[in-house]
């Protein structure tokens, strides 16, 4: 909790980035493209690592250490990631993230993840997510690889999404996140538009959806999609860290979501272990929006009930959870 703001970080990843690890050049740029991240938007002063100790197999133990000991978080989404046509594991394997939840239960939820170009093996897959895992919810990616080449898929795609979702009510999870944005790797641009989430949100209204990322760079387009649809929501995580670099940049992303679509639609996400978490929260927590950018864009003021509902209360709301979170 950082002052009386309880901190609900909605992702961090067991990465494992050893070189044998990558399948070939395409999984090696994509590392590469996170460490890029981490050394250019983490501020001087704050952990900034070298190669070595960062494109190195993170384990459970350390995502816990830099997530609920280092930082003022209180609970977590363990977040794995299914690249497997990159990565041997994924690159963030589903098991070890089913672990860090299993270490702290009254903590960390687990999220599940499938590819969903695998027909009945992902159904399967999702059920024993749910199952045996305590998957509360599901995270997909747009773009898969073949061979390296980039093999995308829609979320708006009756035979290939659909399935995924309609399989994901059946077991009575009614929370998916999508990679949006944010382009990686091999991974074309276009690829990674927000087009395809009106299809999704408006043929699954019981289904909420969480566009990571905010789109970025698609922010605009992402902010029309959140006003029209209800449930259509927004993770600021790998945005938030712009916050301390580039705080006016920040200031224009944080505003223009406020505007559009309201402070009961954005999410916070820290991308822990990309970024330490500690930074960016102090940083959000004293973060206010200049106010030449109020004046002149009608941007709302970054409140402290702004900030409070960003920063858990949304996610718990999402989760099914009160105020006093129960799992």
């Amino acid at each position: 909790m950082i002052d009386d703001f309880f901190v609900f970080d909605s992702v961090a990843h067991v990465f494992n980035f050893e070189p044998k690890n990558a399948y070939g050049s395409a999984g090696q740029m994509f590392s590469n493209h996170l460490y890029a991240f981490h050394t250019t938007l983490t501020p001087e002063g704050e952990p900034k690592l070298p190669p070595e100790e960062f494109l190195r197999q993170w384990t459970i133990d350390d995502i816990r250490r830099m997530v609920y000991e280092e930082s003022d978080t209180d609970m977590l989404v363990a977040m794995p990631l299914p690249l497997t046509d990159l990565y041997h594991d994924g690159l963030s394997p589903w098991q070890e993230c089913a672990e860090l939840a299993a270490r702290d239960p009254d903590r960390t939820i687990f999220w599940g993840t499938v590819n969903p170009l695998e027909g009945r093996k992902a159904l399967d897959l999702m059920e024993r997510q749910v199952g045996e895992y305590n998957a509360r919810a599901f995270k997909l990616y747009n773009v898969r690889y073949d061979y390296g080449s980039p093999y995308p898929w829609r979320m708006d795609d009756p035979r290939v999404a659909f399935p995924i979702f309609e399989k994901a009510r059946d077991l009575g999870i009614n929370l998916i996140g999508v990679h949006k944005g944010v382009p990686l790797g091999p991974q074309p641009i276009e690829h990674t538009q927000t087009w395809d989430m009106d299809g999704a949100a408006a043929n699954f209204p019981d289904i909420n959806f969480v566009i990571f990322h905010v789109g970025l760079p698609f922010l605009d387009e992402t902010c029309w999609q959140l006003i029209r649809y209800p449930n259509l929501y927004a993770d600021i995580a790998a945005t938030i860290n712009f916050i301390v670099r580039a705080p006016r940049m920040f200031a224009e992303i944080i505003g223009k979501l406020l505007f559009w679509c309201g402070e009961d639609k954005i999410i916070y996400g820290s991308e822990a272990p990309i970024f330490h978490p500690q930074w960016a929260l102090r940083a959000f927590r004293d973060f206010t929006i200049p106010q030449d950018l109020c004046d002149g864009y009608g941007y709302p003021q970054l409140t402290d009930q702004a900030k409070r509902k960003i920063l858990g209360e949304n996610l718990l709301r999402l989760h099914g959870l009160g105020p006093v979170h129960g799992l």
